[in-house]
């Protein structure tokens, strides 16, 4: 083409898109207007405000749902720490009603430095708190089209591997044919990681009911029950221990002591939790790795058992330690130390889900608790709303929904809510 070929067309093909606008505005910019009108309105952030927040009670957990101008709406969960607390979940709600949900940092400071002298550094407050952060997240996925992994950094794993609970404590004085037979049950069902509770009440061989200093009878049977787990699934297999926090350090030691032929995961809050140097002592003396963290709360109830090697694992519960974002601080905390990160977790599937979403987040992550109740109970079904399986061979797939990636179910709450407690009202 010459020179004046080509002037030619450059010259034509401007004055084309000069008169474009005027002459055919039915096709330009289509390919635009086409993109703005696939795009959800609803996930505009600059109008998203929050209209309204209710609560339901079920069995132990509290349930958070969070409803917005834009009709999209958030889930959350609390658990343990939460009876009672219908009133506080409202005063909550009222505080962030007319808010963007989107500043979830900030209306969850807002509220921890709001109740300074209102018991905002552990229990009821934390763990009510931590049920409205995770439907703030499950809120602000939603709006935006990203699962709550991503909104917390992206992940390090598709899947997070579980250990199975197998609940004997619903057993009246269990047997080591007992403990067996639930190891077996939890490894045919391919869990690789199961959970026994030795801590028992009505063990005839307590002296004494308040002192829980365990008796030579009391050491014995555990001694018996935790081999018969281990000789019936073998060394592959990880176990896992709890004490419930209701031993002396005394117990705690030798217990520690006792277990460690038999290569235990952990040995899970021998004593109670207010104590970090007590806890330093057991974990000094034994190869036994010790677990603790269900029952301390935001990343400042963390600090002092991680400055001076009190645990080996860290165990927060992410439905009350302060929420989804406070657990990948504590994991992240823990991560200076080399020290893994375990969660506890004794929610629903809604609760499991927005757990497993930090699990994925943090490069320490061991190991989440699952439970076996999961699979009898038709409740935990009934209750929440997800397509696809739940565990598969000890793991779950982290959802790539937005928000948390699993709904409440309220009709199928409906049958099991506490009577007497309004319900999402």
């Amino acid at each position: 083409m010459s020179n004046s070929s080509r002037r030619n067309f450059i010259s034509k093909a401007a004055l084309a898109a000069a008169i474009t606008p005027f002459a055919s505005l039915s096709t330009f910019g289509r390919g635009l207007e086409d993109a703005i009108d696939r795009t959800p309105k609803a996930s505009a952030p600059s109008d998203l405000i929050i209209k309204d927040v209710t609560c339901a009670f079920v069995k132990g957990s509290l349930f958070i749902k969070m409803t917005t101008n834009q009709d999209i709406v958030g889930y959350g969960e609390g658990v343990d720490a939460v009876p009672g607390t219908y009133y506080l979940a409202k005063n909550f709600g009222n505080r962030l009603k007319g808010k963007s949900p989107l500043n979830v940092n900030r209306l969850v400071e807002d509220i921890r430095k709001g109740g300074f002298f209102q018991g905002a550094q552990s229990g009821m407050y934390v763990a009510v708190m931590s049920a409205i952060e995770h439907a703030l997240w499950d809120l602000t996925g939603k709006a935006l089209g990203l699962p709550v992994y991503q909104l917390m950094g992206g992940k390090f794993r598709d899947k997070v591997r579980v250990y199975c609970d197998t609940a004997l404590y619903q057993t009246n004085n269990p047997k080591p044919k007992d403990f067996a037979d639930a190891a077996k049950k939890s490894k045919e069902m391919g869990f690789n990681a199961i959970k026994f509770d030795l801590d028992q009440a009505s063990d005839p061989g307590k002296y004494d009911r308040y002192n829980w200093t365990a008796s030579p009878m009391e050491l014995r049977r555990m001694m018996e029950q935790m081999t018969a787990a281990r000789d019936e699934v073998g060394p592959d297999i990880d176990i896992c221990v709890d004490m419930h926090g209701r031993y002396d350090a005394v117990t705690g030691e030798k217990v520690a002591k006792m277990l460690e032929p038999l290569n235990l995961m952990w040995l899970e809050e021998p004593i109670p939790a207010e104590n970090p140097e007590a806890y330093k002592k057991i974990t000094d003396s034994t190869s036994t790795p010790i677990c603790a963290g269900e029952n301390h709360y935001l990343a400042y109830g963390f600090k002092r058992l991680l400055d001076i090697g009190a645990v080996d694992i860290v165990m927060p519960d992410l439905q009350k330690c302060g929420g989804l974002a406070e657990g990948q601080r504590i994991a992240n905390l823990a991560n200076l130390s080399y020290v893994p990160f375990a969660p506890h977790m004794v929610a629903s599937f809604l609760g499991a889900m927005a757990c497993a979403h930090v699990c994925a987040s943090v490069p320490n992550f061991l190991i989440m608790e699952w439970q076996s109740y999961f699979h009898t109970q038709p409740m935990f079904k009934d209750i929440v709303k997800y397509d696809g399986e739940w565990v598969e061979k000890s793991f779950i797939t982290v959802s790539n929904k937005p928000g948390i990636g699993v709904d409440l179910n309220e009709e199928g709450m409906k049958k099991y809510a506490i009577p007497g407690v309004p319900f999402f009202e």
